[in-house]
């Protein structure tokens, strides 16, 4: 016979403050848990909705961001003129020659400085990225020294909002508008003339080279004639794909950081549920006894103990997993150890996440729950009756 569900829910609705205290432990965990995974999915998502697949991004062999790479104006031309780049309705290539330099910049609330990316875009960068649009001001003008911030970087960053000025590479920069860009890596930059950002940084190549695909199956041929050119010494990758390695070394740390200390944290919750359940043994033995009396197996009793000890940890994972959501709502910025740069963006909570905080709470319920429950079912039925 099998102990019914019912008389499982009864006995932890008849200790409620000891269920309630334990399962909000475990809930308390798996908050954490949640929130650290939800930060590393945040990152990633971010990061990859930044790019558009049927876009390319060339950037120099062996450099892993555009702030390292550095491609000159003969190579940028032969990327332009090969033949599976999109063309515009002008009849123009879309291709975007792009130099990208990092600044320091004061924050908003505590005037520490962050790096900051200065983007220097073209009339075709524009087209390339339609998730941006402008949401106050105007576009800037091409050959003049006006920028427009994202806006991560025109509320979080001194100077950097509607009508101030920013002064850098021997320049005062007036920000004339104010983009937003779907809440991608894009936000956290801050984009003005390429021409003119070449001559204030005194440069002379770009930093990158992204263009529009004819045919997005095409890639894996345009990849390889760039590649192959001995007149070229750089790199092809998805747009998506090279925004997604950005994300990588970050959300990597974070994840591996956030579940260790989840493990950490999680022993005491063990160790709650195991007292918690010790002690339901303990009150519990002539009761035991009786179910044994009448037929119930030993296997059974441990069933219905292992039970409550998973049902404990059910209960705290959905807490935890509910309150976790709330925090979809809160965007933070950091360095991203990949680009040293700002970057900002918000939790994420996706179904893999919330699957994996509610294993990971029945995990706990599970190891805190087994030794009390196998305590119960080796109860002999004469001791435990005795013991009444």
């Amino acid at each position: 016979m099998r102990v019914p569900v019912l008389y499982i829910v009864r006995n932890l609705a008849a200790r409620r403050l000891t269920t309630i205290l334990t399962a909000g432990g475990m809930a308390l965990v798996v908050y954490v848990f949640a929130t650290v995974l939800m930060l590393a999915a945040g990152l990633e998502a971010t990061l990859v909705a930044t790019g558009q697949d049927d876009n390319v991004i060339v950037i120099r062999r062996g450099s892993q961001t555009e702030v390292q790479s550095g491609v000159d104006r003969k190579q940028a031309a032969i990327v332009e003129s090969l033949p599976e780049v999109a063309i515009g309705e002008d009849g123009m290539p879309l291709v975007s020659k792009e130099p990208v330099v990092l600044i320091n910049l004061p924050k908003r609330e505590t005037a520490k400085p962050s790096n900051v990316v200065i983007r220097g875009v073209t009339p075709t960068g524009l087209v390339l990225r339609p998730q941006v649009h402008m949401i106050e001001g105007r576009m800037f003008r091409g050959g003049t020294s006006e920028i427009i911030a994202g806006r991560s970087i025109a509320s979080g960053f001194q100077g950097a909002g509607l009508g101030e000025t920013l002064h850098f590479a021997q320049r005062d920069w007036l920000v004339v508008g104010v983009f937003d860009a779907g809440r991608t890596g894009f936000d956290s930059e801050i984009w003005g003339d390429a021409e003119q950002m070449l001559q204030a940084f005194r440069r002379t190549g770009f930093s990158a080279v992204i263009f529009k695909l004819a045919d997005g199956d095409r890639f894996d041929e345009v990849k390889s004639t760039i590649e192959s050119d001995p007149r070229l010494t750089l790199d092809a990758k998805r747009e998506t794909r090279f925004y997604a390695d950005q994300s990588e070394a970050l959300s990597k740390f974070i994840s591996y950081l956030g579940t260790s200390i989840s493990v950490i944290f999680s022993i005491g919750a063990i160790i709650g549920a195991m007292i918690t359940m010790y002690a339901s043994v303990a009150s519990r033995t002539s009761e035991i006894g009786t179910l044994r009396a009448l037929g119930f197996s030993r296997a059974a009793i441990l069933v219905a103990f292992l039970g409550e000890s998973l049902l404990l940890g059910l209960i705290g994972g959905v807490i935890g997993v509910v309150c976790a959501s709330f925090m979809q709502a809160v965007s933070i910025s950091t360095m991203n150890f990949q680009t040293f740069a700002e970057l900002a963006f918000r939790f994420v909570l996706t179904p893999s996440i919330v699957f994996a905080a509610l294993m990971f709470s029945l995990g706990m319920g599970f190891v805190g729950g087994f030794l009390p429950a196998a305590r119960a079912a080796r109860l002999k039925i004469v001791d435990a009756l005795r013991a009444a």
